[in-house]
């Protein structure tokens, strides 16, 4: 490296030849750009570093330049940087040091790179002789920077989406759950309302028929034997009567803890249970059933399981009753390699997928719930005027983990 010989007498004076020297040779062990500069703003010395950073071979090619217009003329945008603005002079000027890292230098090819730099008045005494400046290329620094900060708007919005996702699932459940409270207390209402009106109503004619009976035998002994006789088959069709109330009240009892919980799925298992359901289903409807399910090798669901496929197939059978306006119901039960898969459609009038997903679609949003608690899925395929299946798809035996909600 060369080291001109500085054109001020005191920067001269304060650079003695032995000084001088050394200082070269400390500049050429560092990897950083280090030059200085006179009150005017011309190098008076560069190391190779520096000159290298800066685009050029020999350091003593730029001795005598003026810094400012050669390396920092411009701003990043490439708008001119006015000398009087620029902290490397200021910093001399007021005796100051400064440390910038927002700037660009210019390269001997009009190329600039960011970079970070200092700059440190030298001084004799209490004069100000010029300027000492250190740089360094922050390319690589700046596209860390640059990478940390995309990265971590990108973290931020997914988490903001998820966060997002995670409040609309929370909002669903919360309705769901409303919505199945609201379910559980319309369904017992409708039992309380058909205990007191039918069970009550038979009850209460019971009680009557007894009270009556009661009082004709208490009077019997006072009556003819033609009155009695009389009496005893008029007691005998009171007694008939009776006992068809009662049987009356047994089929009403029967058919409520039906509702609540079918007894041929304790008795006779989940496949017979579903059958009955379908063949029930399809006689109220008034609609043709095609039923397909293979005759063995059907696993045993725990009741819990068995309980819960029940009810998804319930609602299956509600969505296609209330919504399709079908007249054929098909329902197929396969199981493949330890999957169970039960699937309903129907040639009804069918709906645009958007529908199934729809805030306010309960009963899909129930069903898919207790997929997911089973460990399975819940399939639609749907589109209008072609009906709409439901499939739902089980692994049995180790069971999975059950999803966590979106």
């Amino acid at each position: 490296m060369m080291l001109a010989t500085p054109s001020s007498p005191r920067l001269a004076a304060a650079l003695p030849g032995q000084w001088y020297d050394r200082l070269s040779l400390l500049l050429e062990s560092t990897g950083e750009g280090i030059f200085g500069i006179d009150l005017d703003g011309h190098c008076v010395f560069i190391n190779r570093a520096g000159a290298s950073l800066l685009g050029y071979d020999e350091p003593q090619t730029l001795l005598g330049l003026n810094m400012h217009d050669l390396t920092h003329h411009s701003e990043a945008n490439g708008m001119p940087y006015p000398v009087e603005r620029c902290p490397i002079f200021n910093a001399f000027r007021q005796g100051l040091p400064c440390r910038i890292d927002s700037e660009v230098f210019w390269r001997r090819d009009g190329t600039a790179f960011p970079v970070e730099y200092s700059s440190y008045p030298i001084q004799d005494g209490m004069h100000i002789l010029g300027a000492v400046v250190t740089f360094v290329d922050i390319t690589e620094r700046k596209a860390a920077e640059a990478a940390l900060h995309n990265a971590k708007a990108a973290l931020e919005e997914r988490v903001a989406h998820r966060t997002q996702e995670l409040r609309a699932a929370l909002k669903q459940l919360r309705e769901l759950a409303a919505h199945s409270d609201s379910v559980r207390e319309e369904e017992r209402t409708r039992i309380a309302r058909e205990i007191h009106d039918e069970l009550g109503s038979l009850l209460v004619a019971l009680k009557m028929d007894v009270g009556w009976m009661d009082k004709r035998l208490s009077e019997q002994a006072h009556r003819s034997p033609e009155a009695q006789e009389s009496m005893r088959q008029t007691l005998r069709c009171k007694c008939q009567n009776m006992g068809r109330l009662i049987e009356q009240a047994v089929d009403n009892v029967g058919r409520i803890i039906t509702d609540l919980r079918p007894s041929i799925l304790d008795h006779q298992g989940l496949w017979a249970a579903l059958e009955w359901q379908a063949q029930e289903f399809v006689q109220s409807a008034e609609i043709a059933l095609l039923w397909q399910m293979p005759d063995n090798d059907l696993p045993e669901l725990p009741p819990a399981d068995a309980m819960a496929v029940f009810r998804i197939f319930q609602e299956m059978l509600s969505n296609v009753g209330r919504h399709a306006q079908a007249r054929t119901l098909d329902v197929r039960i396969q199981y493949l390699e330890q999957r169970l898969q039960l699937m309903v459609c129907d040639d009804g009038r069918g709906a645009d997928m958007k529908a199934f997903e729809a805030a306010d679609a309960y009963g899909i949003m129930g069903m898919r719930e207790r997929a997911r608690h089973l460990g399975g899925e819940l399939r639609i395929w749907s589109q209008p005027g072609l009906g709409s299946c439901f499939q739902l798809v089980l692994p049995v035996g180790e069971r999975p983990c059950a999803e966590t909600p979106p």
